[in-house]
């Protein structure tokens, strides 16, 4: 056994539906502004603009019904997006392989503090403060590609207190999953155990203690997520 100087911090793993196994999760990259409409609400050109990603950390991800509204901020904005886990991976993947490295699909919320987040844009810093702060990735399980395919389109939808926010659909991706598979690779070393989120339709807005999210992405599961 390796003699550890501190107790090794726990794997993080997402549930598998109707399963009792367990998804080990490596790293986690986030696609930014991947619907056109989203760009256009953010204020930005999508025609002009190649696909850029950051990074959220692995423990960054939950699977519980709540999300605790975080500190230092007073601007908490939804994003639902759909999950891409992979089950292998590698460099310079080409794109007619892509999809042969997904082992199955989920949903979640890239949950961001958008105050600090703009404040981050403005100085030209990193947008981690904005988007990798505890509890910012409320997910799913996971459904194995034996059970769902690869889904490229379908209804993409948020209610706040069955209201719906955001609607869109998965054919609406700029970047469709196997290019951000492929161009990824080009930059990193994929690997299994990386999960992807996809981006996000329009409609994000703020949320407050008290309100319900409920989430469907088509084909691919639910997730219901009150903010505490």
């Amino acid at each position: 056994m390796p003699n550890y100087v501190i107790s090794p911090p726990p794997v993080v793993t997402l549930p598998i539906e109707g399963s009792d196994a367990l998804f080990p999760v490596r790293r986690v990259y986030c696609i930014g502004r991947n619907y056109a409409a989203h760009a256009i609400e953010m204020g930005h050109d999508p025609n002009r603009e190649p696909p850029f990603f950051f990074q959220k950390n692995p423990n960054n991800l939950t699977t519980g019904d709540s999300f605790p509204y975080p500190p230092q901020t007073k601007d908490v904005h939804h994003e639902i997006e759909m999950i891409v886990a992979l089950k292998s991976g590698g460099k310079n993947i080409p794109l007619d392989k892509a999809l042969d490295h997904v082992w199955g699909y989920g949903l979640g919320l890239d949950m961001t503090r958008r105050d600090l987040q703009g404040q981050a844009k403005e100085m030209g810093r990193p947008w981690e403060i904005g988007k990798a702060f505890e509890d910012s990735a409320p997910v799913s399980a996971l459904r194995p590609v034996s059970d769902v395919g690869h889904p490229a389109s379908g209804l993409v939808q948020l209610k706040v207190n069955g209201t719906p926010k955001q609607t869109g659909d998965l054919n609406q991706m700029i970047w469709k999953v196997p290019e951000m598979i492929s161009y990824l690779s080009d930059f990193f070393e994929l690997a299994a155990g990386d999960v992807i989120m996809t981006g996000t339709p329009s409609g994000v807005a703020s949320v407050v203690r008290g309100d319900v999210m409920v989430c469907h992405v088509e084909g691919v599961g639910d997730l219901t997520v009150k903010v505490v």
